[in-house]
Parts: C-alpha cells; sequence; structure tokens
C-alpha cells in the first residue's frame, strides 16, 4: 500500500486504514492498472478514486447519473478541503464559468459530470485541452446480461474486485 495515499486516507478523511475491498482497488489504481470496482453500498466505492485522484497531477474526471450525489460528494469534498466540482444539465451560466475556470486553472481536481455533458461536443473539446488522469464512473447500473458480457470480455485487460 502506498504510504502517500494511508497518510491522506487519514489527513482527509479521518481513517487510520483502507477497508481490505479499498486497499487492492487503491493500489492497483495507483500502480497504473485499469480497475472494475464492485463494492457494496456503503463500501466506500468514492474512496476509491478520490484518494488516487489527490495524489496524481491532472483532474480526475467522475461522471455520475445523479445529480443529489454529485451535489453531496462535492460539498463533503469541499468541506474536507478537496477542491471539487461538478456539471449538470441545468447549472445556470455563471455556475458553469465559475467551474470552467476552476479547471482552466487547476483550481478543481476532481470534476463530477453528468453522463449527458458527454454529448456535448463543445465540453469534449474543453476537456481535450485539459490533462486528464482518470476517469471514474460511480454509481451505474448493469443487468445481468450487460454485466456478464462485460466481464467476459474485459477480464484479461482489467483487474476486477
Amino acid at each position: 500500500m502506498d504510504i502517500k495515499a494511508k497518510k491522506l486516507l487519514k489527513t482527509i478523511y479521518g481513517y487510520d486504514d483502507f477497508r481490505e475491498g479499498q486497499k487492492a482497488i487503491v493500489t492497483d489504481i495507483l500502480s497504473g492498472k485499469n480497475v472494475l470496482g464492485l463494492l457494496t453500498t456503503g463500501g466506500g466505492k468514492s474512496i476509491c478514486y478520490q484518494v488516487p485522484a489527490l495524489l496524481s497531477d491532472g483532474l480526475t474526471l467522475i461522471i455520475s447519473p445523479l445529480i443529489s450525489l454529485m451535489k453531496d460528494q462535492v460539498d463533503t469534498l469541499k468541506y474536507l478541503g478537496v477542491r471539487a466540482g461538478f456539471f449538470y444539465s441545468n447549472m445556470d451560466s455563471n455556475e458553469f464559468k465559475k467551474i470552467i475556470y476552476g479547471v482552466k486553472s487547476k483550481n478543481i481536481k476532481l470534476l463530477y459530470v453528468s453522463p449527458e455533458r458527454l454529448k456535448s461536443q463543445s465540453f469534449i473539446n474543453f476537456m481535450k485541452t485539459i490533462k486528464i488522469s482518470m476517469i471514474a464512473v460511480a454509481q451505474f447500473l448493469l443487468n445481468a446480461i450487460q454485466l456478464c458480457f462485460a466481464l467476459k470480455h474485459t477480464r484479461a485487460e482489467m483487474d476486477l474486485y
């Protein structure tokens, strides 16, 4: 386990150690592997991408379909002193400009976006100008057939937990 990750976990989140599932996921992400982490509700999924994001030198893009979850995550991260922001479909232009400026000036380390934002060519073009260290997909649902297909076809390229 990366010592910096453990120190960050204690400093930011107040935890002495990662849970067993978290530890393996964070270790593999920090070693540069592609990871699909499946944890139970309340299992600490967010920490699995937030800690590596804070240790990276670029922006982490988190795709989440739930605006209320994005807002809660960003509010909590800001409370903890972490530079985070979020884009959603109905933002007003002033909020949007503040987030764009924060990303450009590297004052935002974690950026949560709704999936529909990825359909915007202007957003895609903007993201191409930013150093993105990691992309995380939060709170997604797959039916059993999709999951079986995904596991069968990605197992060789990805560590699964």
